[in-house]
């Protein structure tokens, strides 16, 4: 797979704004004793549920593959001039 520059940034804030959007969803806060783990997969699933987010073939769903769903999905919802994008 082709390396995405700024994944890790941009992980965060596909992190940040999933977080916020299962906060508007009804979702209670996330709890400090969840893992970063955690958070990706609940972010994950619950953007596939809400059809925001292509899911993965079942036999592709792993962590990895999760990280790198969310940054694409992320690399979309950004204007193209922010500065995570260039």
């Amino acid at each position: 797979m082709k390396k995405i520059k700024n994944e890790k940034e941009l992980l965060k804030k596909a992190l940040t704004v999933g977080e916020n959007y299962a906060r508007k969803r009804g979702y209670n806060a996330f709890s400090g004793t969840d893992s970063h783990d955690e958070k990706i997969e609940c972010i994950y699933r619950l953007l596939v549920n809400d059809k925001l987010l292509i899911p993965l073939a079942e036999h592709e769903e792993n962590l990895l593959n999760i990280k790198k769903r969310l940054v694409k999905w992320i690399m979309n919802q950004l204007p193209d001039n922010h500065p995570l994008l260039q």
